[in-house]
């Protein structure tokens, strides 16, 4: 049977949104394509039918969760003030909720460890939407310099995503709570910092 365009892409974004979701609770290679595709309903045989590797289908489903992460950030501060969007994010972020569901959560903590060790291919498309998850925390930064802003942003995102692998680490305990405490009290310490005024040079009169 000869299948629509259309139903063509609807399965393929099904796949791709079944694999974000198994792929960051059981990490890159923590489940194969012919478990995959029997929960998204389909054959093995048909998986090359979509994507070209099982490297294609990491690399898209991987971005298919950041985009998902970022969306959540906008829906976050839609009604925010500007002053108090970072802060928002960071609470957001740094909570039980998002460390105990990490096939819906941020990937960096989920997967980061594991595409720093994939190809130059795979590194690249993760680097591409870091520094877009990065732009748009300093988008989020207001009545700073670009320049300030997105040093802040790349602090703040580095500051989460490490704290939330170090929970995930510890599971759920004291400690773990501990970490995700402290880490949420720094995260939201430097975005309430205020930016150091730029150092004038002194010129020879």
């Amino acid at each position: 049977m000869r299948y629509s365009r259309e139903h063509k892409q609807e399965t393929h974004d099904r796949i791709v949104k079944k694999a974000s979701v198994r792929l960051r609770e059981k990490g890159a290679h923590g489940i194969g394509v012919a478990d995959l595709m029997k929960e998204a309903g389909l054959t093995h045989g048909g998986f090359y039918a979509h994507f070209d590797s099982r490297e294609a289908l990491v690399i898209e489903a991987f971005g298919y969760a950041m985009d998902r992460s970022m969306e959540h950030w906008r829906k976050l501060t839609d009604e925010v003030s500007p002053d108090k969007r970072l802060a928002m994010i960071a609470d957001a972020y740094l909570s039980t909720l998002h460390r105990d569901n990490p096939g819906h959560g941020c990937s960096i903590p989920a997967l980061g460890a594991e595409i720093a060790r994939e190809s130059p291919k795979a590194r690249k498309a993760f680097a591409g939407k870091l520094d877009e998850m990065i732009e748009q925390l300093a988008d989020n930064i207001p009545n700073v310099p670009r320049k300030s802003a997105r040093k802040q942003a790349v602090a703040t995102l580095a500051t989460m995503a490490g704290t939330m692998l170090l929970a995930r680490i510890a599971g759920s305990s004291e400690l773990s709570d501990e970490v995700l405490k402290v880490g949420r009290d720094s995260a939201l310490e430097s975005s309430k910092r205020e930016p150091k005024a730029a150092a004038v040079k002194k010129t020879k009169t």
